[in-house]
């Protein structure tokens, strides 16, 4: 039953992807393109803890964890630095 889930997971993830990547070339402003890439992250995030879950490896969860700190770091400094032009003052 788990692997059914599973591929259902892998599905949903591989269309929220690709409907992000959408958004991030198509975005009409740098705000839709910033919000879209911090959505990548976060599903990027979700299919590691998928593959850790379909795996039984725990080193994905730390992968993910990893992961989650650079993105909130990477999109803090990128809003940063598109609302002030600078990103350490």
């Amino acid at each position: 039953m788990i692997g059914y889930a599973v591929v259902f997971g892998f599905a949903c993830l591989s269309l929220a992807l690709a409907l992000n990547l959408w958004r991030l070339l198509r975005g009409p402003t740098v705000g839709d393109r910033i919000v879209a890439l911090d959505t990548m992250v976060i599903n990027a995030i979700a299919l590691i803890v998928l593959i850790g879950i379909a795996r039984a490896n725990a080193i994905y969860f730390e992968a993910a964890l990893l992961l989650a700190m650079v993105g909130f770091v990477g999109t803090v400094a990128y809003c940063k630095f598109v609302l002030r032009g600078d990103i350490v003052e």
